[in-house]
């Protein structure tokens, strides 16, 4: 299917796209499977088997958490991150689980919720398989999900049906390629942003496209203003201690400091970066950015747009998002924006590669230049890879925020600097990045097995 803008951001909680927002998407699909099926009151029993990188780090990325939510009925974008906590309590204290918020089933996590480590399913590293039981312990339903990046879910079949189908309907500017959207660009007269708003259309209304990503905008708002605010330590068992909170206070406080360091800019970046990856690590509201693991990078460099350049406004905010949506599209359909898939190249690189192309757009680039940028911008983040410590979203991918964002700014400005000309093409570092997760050793790719996580003492 074609994808659009809020295929890239979805609204949704902590830690982990693909292991805490896909999950939830998947049970909420098997409910609603259940419910088509006309069995959802013959079942007294559901398993979910964990598999690959779900079950290597699922643990850390509150995996098992994500599935009980899903059950219960909640949708990741409506779920208060507030009551999570007491839902699991709720259900591991009585040993039952309301599902879909309509039936009462026997529930019991280490159960219930097997983690399969060492085992993967055949179509994807993280994959889950669902089963519902009658009274007789008869299987009801059998369906196996894949939760392949950024919140995006496939069924088994559909994983089947995705390489090989055409897409139902072709937008009115369809593209697949960075060439392809760049002659589609000249062609019509239009940039990049102009361009995707246009193929919105097709789903919304202008104002209700303007709704929905003003909103997108105003979740990442707050979630860095929260971010801010929050002390203490972060869960999960590291000890890593809050640092958002401690840094505001200081650039606050301290406003002549800016006067005297010129980078005091690149301070205020680093703490947009960290408020949201720290509220992502505690389980909070974030936007999938193109994933969690990378949900800080992309609401930095918007938030340095709105708040350190001259000239800034609403439009630029919706052309930003717009433009790198497009950028995270090509890597969507023509690489993996999966950690499990590709390692972190797939998640702060394609975020980086995203907000370079965007800044450089609201900041007056050519779409030459914005490709530039966005090439720019991956290029530095290729062989990146995901080894976070203790499965948790804490180390080393926090700080690894604050640099994917930094990478975007000067990417934005070098690509701004010149012409539009340049050696490698977009397409060529897609392609690149596609090919070096495929030589990836798994170790590096979410599974905690091997880079920082075996190298540094987890607790």
């Amino acid at each position: 299917m074609p994808l659009s803008i809020f295929d890239l951001y979805k609204v949704g909680i902590g830690p982990s796209s693909s292991h805490t927002v896909g999950p939830v998407v998947a049970a909420n699909r098997f409910l609603d499977e259940l419910e088509e099926r006309d069995q959802l009151d013959q079942v007294t029993q559901v398993k979910v088997g964990l598999y690959g990188s779900l079950a290597m780090t699922g643990k850390g990325h509150a995996t098992d958490v994500a599935v009980m939510v899903g059950l219960l009925g909640e949708k990741p974008d409506l779920v208060d991150p507030d009551m999570v906590p007491r839902y699991v309590e709720q259900i591991e204290q009585t040993g039952q689980l309301n599902l879909a918020g309509k039936k009462l089933i026997d529930f019991c996590p280490e159960t219930h919720l097997p983690f399969n480590f060492g085992e993967s399913l055949p179509k994807h590293p993280n994959g889950m398989r669902f089963q519902a039981f009658d009274a007789a312990g008869i299987v009801l339903h059998d369906n196996i999900f894949y939760s392949v990046g950024g919140g995006f879910v496939l069924s088994d079949v559909e994983a089947d049906k995705q390489s090989k189908s055409e897409p139902a309907f072709k937008l009115p500017y369809h593209f697949n390629t960075g060439v392809e959207l760049l002659e589609l660009c000249e062609a019509n007269d239009m940039s990049i942003a102009q361009l995707v708003q246009a193929n919105e259309l097709h789903w919304h209304t202008e104002e209700e496209l303007k709704e929905r990503l003003r909103n997108i905008w105003q979740v990442m708002d707050r979630c860095i203003k929260r971010g801010c605010g929050e002390e203490g330590e972060l869960p999960g068992g590291l000890h890593i201690k809050r640092r958002a909170h401690e840094l505001f206070t200081e650039l606050k406080d301290n406003p002549e400091a800016g006067l005297r360091d010129q980078l005091t800019v690149m301070d205020w970046v680093n703490l947009f970066a960290i408020a949201v990856n720290e509220e992502n690590a505690a389980g909070g509201r974030v936007v999938t950015a193109p994933t969690n693991g990378a949900a800080g990078v992309i609401p930095a460099v918007l938030a340095y747009y709105d708040r350190f350049v001259p000239g800034s406004n609403e439009q630029g905010i919706f052309d930003f998002l717009a433009t790198s949506a497009a950028i995270g599209m090509l890597y969507k359909k023509n690489a993996s924006i999966s950690a499990a898939e590709v390692g972190c190249q797939g998640e702060i690189g394609v975020a980086c590669s995203m907000a370079a192309g965007a800044l450089c757009a609201v900041m007056g680039g050519t779409t030459l230049q914005v490709e530039n940028a966005a090439e720019i911008g991956m290029e530095h983040n290729l062989g990146l890879t995901c080894d976070p410590i203790g499965g948790l979203v804490q180390v080393p991918c926090i700080e690894r925020n604050t640099m994917g964002a930094v990478k975007a700014i000067n990417a934005a400005r070098l690509a701004l600097r010149g012409d539009g000309q340049h050696h490698v093409s977009l397409d060529s570092v897609i392609e690149t990045m596609r090919q070096t997760g495929v030589d990836m050793q798994d170790k590096y790719k979410e599974t905690s097995q091997g880079g920082l996580a075996v190298n540094v003492v987890a607790c």
